[in-house]
């Protein structure tokens, strides 16, 4: 039978590991609150999202973002987190409300937090550069994303990132459309990057190529059954909008 030294020894192990699976993933700063103050939830969320959805090649790439601050502070206490930021200016507590405002939707007040935080030694925190690629495409600050993607793209999780999807978004929207589906190409993958083929398949059909984005929305639909449950469950919101989009395409001809 196990004591009750041994689990702690069991938690403070399980903390390491995913203290160092996020340092080497590049994410630490995203996960380091969750799983230093919520040691066992915390854990077990981080190994649900990085390491258990990610274990095989046949997998979404972009994952189900968790709000950290909506995990420490139940309800969404903003409030609480502007008290901290005012009792301790520190970058960690720019960042918590940053995040927590454009969660909330605040976009104007994160991109304010976000930058003021972009100095010094955090200069190109990696956080901080996806997030407020975020916030700027949802102000359609295309122009603003482009260079932060820049900054990034050479990162390998940049490549699997919902802020790769953005650039390309981005791309789009200023008129740069060869480039544009250049980096949708360079995130088709069989059996993954669902979500990324799915923004593809739109682009596509804004650009009125409507048979090629019935092949992708098509292989996508194919491909689901083949997946194991977790991937399947991960990724079945794209696959019901494949199937979706599916519908106001005429079925081109030569198929079967």
């Amino acid at each position: 039978m196990f004591s009750y030294g041994s689990y702690y020894y069991i938690i403070i192990g399980l903390q390491i590991f995913c203290g160092i699976h996020s340092y080497r993933s590049g994410t630490l700063n995203r996960w380091i609150f969750l799983i230093a103050f919520l040691p066992v939830i915390g854990s077990i969320i981080y190994l649900y999202s990085e390491v258990l959805s990610n274990r095989s090649s046949f997998r979404s790439t972009i994952k189900p973002t968790i709000n950290v601050g909506a995990v420490l502070n139940p309800g969404g206490n903003i409030k609480k987190l502007e008290e901290e930021l005012r009792f301790t200016d520190t970058f960690a507590n720019k960042v918590k409300l940053a995040d927590a405002y454009l969660a909330a939707h605040y976009t104007d007040k994160a991109i304010d937090l976000y930058e003021a935080s972009l100095t010094g030694a955090f200069a190109e925190n990696e956080h901080v550069m996806m997030q407020l690629i975020v916030a700027y495409f949802e102000q359609e600050c295309y122009e603003e994303v482009i260079p932060l993607a820049k900054k990034l793209y050479r990162l390998p999780q940049f490549a699997r990132s919902k802020a790769h999807i953005l650039y390309a978004l981005s791309l789009e929207n200023i008129g740069n459309i060869e480039q544009a589906e250049s980096e949708f190409k360079a995130m088709k993958g069989r059996f993954s990057y669902f979500e990324q083929r799915y923004q593809y398949g739109l682009f596509l059909m804004r650009a009125g190529r409507d048979k090629d984005a019935w092949q992708i929305f098509t292989d996508m639909l194919n491909e689901e059954p083949q997946l194991g449950p977790l991937e399947r469950k991960g990724n079945r919101i794209w696959f019901a909008q494949a199937n979706e989009e599916l519908r106001k395409i005429s079925v081109p001809e030569n198929t079967a």
